[in-house]
């Protein structure tokens, strides 16, 4: 099963109202999507979402673009496809960091390998421990009153976990926020904030001990990635469980974050950790360290969506949830059947590969021109 064929597409899809967090205000995803093609004609399907250019990490879809068409592309065609491992090996030897771009190539070769035997991407991991997982919703609304409404709307529709993005404003104003959602909600639906390194050590502290008193599920990387320590140092100072995301991309992070303490909770991410090896890798490190795990999201279509829902049924320490709500969020897609959602939970999939198909005419409407 020899790769005959490498396509990178750039594809732009606005959202559906901005999105507001402690570093950007998100109007449209950046996306690129790679088409993995076999010489006997399978194909497979990857995908990356960026957040308004090099926002999020230092990868920008452009960035993407350039690393797999100039850097991977080359020397993947002709390499056997069912050689995941061994080619992530060699990614990572090639390609330093740009986890984004290795993680949008392994994606598509997990999908492919899957279709290939006629199996969903979670049974190559070991099978599916959950057949759903719950789903929070991000509130990142500028108006406060939209917001509240927001919230109302999706309680109505089943969901019952918010998570609250902070950080872009002065604490009391999030307290406020977080007081007001809490009030709207009641007090059986789950509420947990995320900062996205928005806080410095003080104003953190700060900020969590005023937020206590609302019942939160955990704070989400309230400090710059680099400041593990500080970390552990405030999870050790509060009553809210912290939960690390852009501290945490690899399984050696993961054990540096375990080994310091404070943090409770692990966020998995399939582009940041290069892949779907990479997020089941920093599972299994949060397992052995009794951590919980969470699955996140970059807002992704259905395709990346699939990828990260097939993490989140197969990797057992996901006892926080998931959050994979981008094609509710995003104005259009790229695939012909969606992602299942019911009763505030996103769905298992058992179809081949990723279990979605992706239909060129609807991405050819998303293309990036010129």
């Amino acid at each position: 099963m020899k790769i005959a064929d490498v396509r990178v597409v750039l594809a732009d899809i606005p959202v559906k109202r901005p999105h507001a967090m402690s570093f950007t205000t998100l109007r449209a995803v950046n996306f690129v999507l790679v088409r993995l093609t076999t010489d006997d004609g399978v194909v497979g399907w990857g995908e990356a979402a960026c957040l308004g250019g090099p926002t999020w990490s230092e990868e920008s879809a452009e960035s993407v673009a350039a690393t797999i068409e100039r850097y991977i592309a080359p020397w993947l065609v002709g390499r056997d496809a069912a050689g995941i491992e061994a080619l992530r090996i060699e990614m990572t030897r090639r390609v330093q960091g740009n986890p984004f771009a290795r993680a949008a190539v392994e994606m598509a070769l997990w999908d492919l390998n899957g279709r290939a035997l006629g199996v969903p991407v979670h049974r190559l991991l070991g099978g599916r421990v959950r057949d759903r997982v719950p789903l929070s919703w991000s509130l990142a609304v500028e108006d406060g009153d939209a917001e509240i409404d927001e919230a109302r709307e999706r309680v109505a529709a089943g969901h019952r976990i918010f998570k609250i993005k902070t950080g872009a404003h002065a604490v009391a104003h999030d307290v406020t926020r977080v007081r007001r959602i809490r009030e709207a909600v009641g007090p059986d639906v789950s509420l947990r904030v995320d900062a996205n390194q928005g806080w410095d050590r003080a104003t953190a502290l700060r900020a969590i001990r005023a937020m206590e008193p609302f019942d939160l599920d955990f704070v989400e990387q309230p400090l710059p990635r680099w400041d593990v320590a500080g970390m552990a140092e405030i999870g050790r100072q509060v009553a809210v469980p912290l939960m690390a995301d852009e501290s945490c991309f690899s399984p050696q992070d993961a054990m540096a974050i375990a080994r310091l303490g404070g943090v409770s909770i692990l966020a998995l991410k399939i582009t940041k950790s290069a892949g779907i090896i990479g997020a089941m890798a920093v599972a299994r490190v949060a397992e052995a360290a009794g951590m919980g795990c969470y699955v996140g999201c970059m807002i992704e279509t259905w395709l990346g969506t699939a990828a990260y829902l097939q993490v989140a049924v197969a990797a057992a320490p996901v006892t926080w949830g998931c959050e994979p709500f981008g094609p509710l969020l995003l104005t259009g897609d790229v695939v012909r059947e969606p992602v299942r959602y019911a009763d505030g939970a996103i769905l298992a999939l058992d179809g081949p590969g990723l279990g979605v198909t992706v239909d060129e005419a609807r991405l050819k409407e998303w293309t990036r021109r010129g």
